[in-house]
């Protein structure tokens, strides 16, 4: 599709449009003449001229001009014929109307300026020195008549030479003037190409850039926006019209406009948009509060995501040294443990020394496995999960691996469930953790309830890690996603810990609710497809 700015730069000098504006000046003073000559007070200022000859020739004038803008309309004719035949239809009539008022004395002399220099705007300068000779001949014939046909000449060469001199002065500072427009809308085509490319080059780069970007006007409608930002705020890219940010995200237009109203406070400074939180930032373009806004968006998980990356490299260089350094003599620590038990000289003391250093060096080990198991885990593998069968199965293979009677497991899935995207096996170690932190820490008589739902937005699917042990306490709360951290002698502080990695990495949102009047939920969110 032709762009309309390169093709209105393409279109060469007088455009249409112009020509149309001289046309309809030329309509106006038609029909001022005929206004003026047929008005009632038309006889106390023309005292020397002849009525009947200036009406005719003004309604002569008013029509051939109807003519030319009908023409010029139209675009029938070329630009220069009509330009031409405008200005020559100029000079002949107001040479008339000054024969018939009075001679060169009349003020009609000076309108023949007038025509010769909107003649020399329009066309080439060559053509408007055409047109003052023109213009300067009919003065001259007009002056020659009037002395030739009167006793008493009006008038003198003089004039006629003094208006001669002004048409041609009038048609060379006009020619001066159209090479100057001429340059000067070159230039201007020039810089709108350069613009223009530049403006694609810049929309190109936004386009690219992972960032949510939005501009905003005064009124807070969107006039751009890249991909990013149409995939956080769920709308297409490539929308026409300029909707108002508060139809498309209510949360991000009240978060910017409290930020922008004097003595806000400036938290929080995330927003939960399409299931996800977000964190906005903007800079004004001026500097009032009410200019139009740049918005960043930024998904928080992708930043989470980012920074698990660059902690996993670290990771993964502390625990190759873990495996190097500390493993293998604690492995040799522990087989010589197993062998001195075995020894019939030991007293019982010291087979319960022994046993206390066989016991931890495994918890060391289990320590360690963990660490490995997290650092070495490979990238999500996003799939498509039916949760009806997969929960199901999932429930037979912890029941027996766990040794977990089956009255103390209840497992209830809502119908007509969605079909989630994570990765399986991810999914499978989250749950294994969370469902194993239950066993470990509920009590003998606590009931496991594994629970899928459809969440209220219709968006995401929530599913629970339900038990009805004592409640955790708040402060301890706090700490439980925190590495290493364990209220038991024998834990290794990082099942939680790594479920909740596992679930960043998949864009799951997990988290602790209380239940009342007692219990514990850790609750899921799933991304749907």
């Amino acid at each position: 599709m032709e762009d309309p700015a390169a093709s209105q730069t393409q279109e060469k000098y007088p455009r249409w449009a112009v020509l149309e504006w001289f046309a309809f000046y030329r309509l106006c003073l038609a029909a001022g003449l005929v206004f003026a000559y047929l008005s009632p007070f038309a006889n106390d200022w023309l005292v020397n001229a002849d009525k009947s000859l200036s009406v005719a020739i003004s309604f002569t004038y008013l029509l051939l001009v109807l003519l030319s803008l009908l023409l010029t309309r139209l675009r029938k004719l070329g630009k220069t014929w009509l330009v031409q035949t405008s200005v020559f239809i100029d000079i002949l009539t107001f040479t008339l109307l000054m024969h018939g008022n009075g001679g060169v004395e009349s003020g009609y002399s000076l309108i023949l300026a007038i025509v010769v220099a909107a003649g020399a705007l329009l066309l080439e300068g060559r053509q408007s020195l055409l047109f003052a000779a023109i213009a300067t001949l009919s003065v001259l014939a007009e002056q020659t008549y009037t002395t030739l046909s009167l006793s008493q000449a009006s008038g003198s060469y003089t004039r006629t030479g003094l208006l001669g001199l002004t048409y041609f002065t009038v048609a060379l500072l006009a020619h001066v003037l159209y090479r100057r427009i001429q340059e000067t809308e070159h230039l201007a085509a020039r810089r709108l190409v350069n613009i223009a490319d530049l403006s694609k080059l810049n929309e190109f780069i936004i386009q690219q850039i992972n960032t949510g970007i939005l501009v905003l006007d005064e009124r807070r409608h969107i006039q751009m926006l890249n991909r990013a930002a149409a995939q956080l705020l769920g709308i297409p890219s490539d929308t026409k019209h300029h909707p108002h940010l508060r139809t498309l995200s209510p949360a991000l237009w009240d978060w910017i406009e409290r930020h922008l109203r004097v003595g806000e406070p400036t938290s929080p400074n995330t927003v939960e948009i399409q299931n996800r939180e977000i964190e906005p930032s903007f800079l004004p373009i001026g500097d009032c509060p009410t200019c139009a806004l740049v918005v960043f968006l930024r998904d928080k998980q992708a930043l989470i995501q980012e920074a698990q990356q660059i902690k996993l490299a670290s990771l993964g260089r502390l625990t190759a040294s873990i495996a190097h350094n500390i493993r293998n003599p604690l492995s040799a620590i522990t087989h010589a443990g197993q062998l001195l038990l075995e020894s019939p000289v030991l007293e019982l003391e010291e087979q319960q020394l022994l046993q206390i250093i066989v016991r931890n060096t495994k918890r060391i080990d289990e320590i360690i496995e963990s660490v490995l198991q997290l650092s070495q885990r490979n990238q999500p593998e996003i799939q498509r999960i039916a949760l009806q069968t997969w929960l199901q199965e999932f429930a037979e293979e912890f029941l027996e691996l766990d040794n977990l009677p089956r009255e103390r497991w209840k497992l209830s899935i809502e119908e007509n469930l969605p079909e989630v995207a994570v990765d399986p096996r991810h999914l499978r170690q989250i749950l294994f953790n969370l469902c194993d932190n239950v066993v470990q820490h509920g009590g003998d008589t606590a009931q496991l309830h594994l629970r899928a739902a459809l969440a209220q937005d219709q968006q995401s699917v929530l599913l629970q890690v339900r038990d009805t042990g004592p409640q955790i306490e708040p402060a301890i709360a706090k700490e439980i996603f925190n590495p290493f951290f364990t209220t038991s002698v024998t834990g290794t502080g990082l099942g939680l810990y790594i479920a909740l990695e596992l679930s960043e990495a998949n864009g799951i949102r997990l988290s602790y609710l209380p239940l009342e009047p007692q219990g514990n939920c850790f609750q899921l969110v799933l991304p749907t497809l």
